[in-house]
């Protein structure tokens, strides 16, 4: 019933992740802007590095009924936490248009792979899945945070265009 129960985990994560890569693509070719298709393709790219470690270890745990330790990157060198959203690229995104509607999809996305990954994180006691979905929750996190501060800005950027304060 275990093996069942985490074959299942990593079959619906890597579906996620598939699913978030599939998206991250879709953005990033529908929009005319080089520097905003980067950081959708980026957020791509990591996403199809998440099915690749899951993809492993299904694999793995599929066959031996263990989670194998992997070398997880470390996240400081992560690709995404290094683009900002600079203030022209703020200006290029309208507030109300298709870019930033899918950051404020990506942002869900990214709030339910949290949740998945430290639920799971959490309920293990194999120390190489609870190590590998930690370090997922966390890596999402880091999505989640700067879509988030994304979406802020871009608000708080169409309520001062419209001189919107309810005060």
């Amino acid at each position: 019933m275990e093996t069942q129960k985490a074959l299942e985990i990593l079959k619906m994560a890597i579906l996620m992740e598939k699913r978030g890569h599939a998206f991250y693509s879709k953005v990033a070719e529908q929009t005319p802007d080089a520097e905003i298709k980067h950081i959708f393709l980026t957020m791509a790219d990591e996403e199809t590095q998440h099915v690749k470690f899951l993809s492993e270890q299904y694999i793995s745990y599929e066959k031996d009924h263990v989670f194998k330790k992997v070398d997880l990157p470390d996240l400081a060198n992560e690709g995404f936490s290094a683009l900002i959203l600079s203030e022209d690229m703020k200006q290029k995104i309208s507030s109300a248009g298709f870019e930033a509607a899918a950051i404020s999809a990506a942002i869900d996305f990214e709030k339910r792979a949290v949740e998945v990954y430290a639920q799971q994180a959490e309920t293990t006691s194999d120390p190489n899945e609870k190590a590998l979905y930690h370090w997922l929750s966390n890596w999402e996190k880091g999505h989640l945070k700067i879509l988030s501060d994304m979406d802020n800005e871009l608000k708080e950027k169409i309520w001062n265009d419209n001189q919107f304060w309810p005060f």
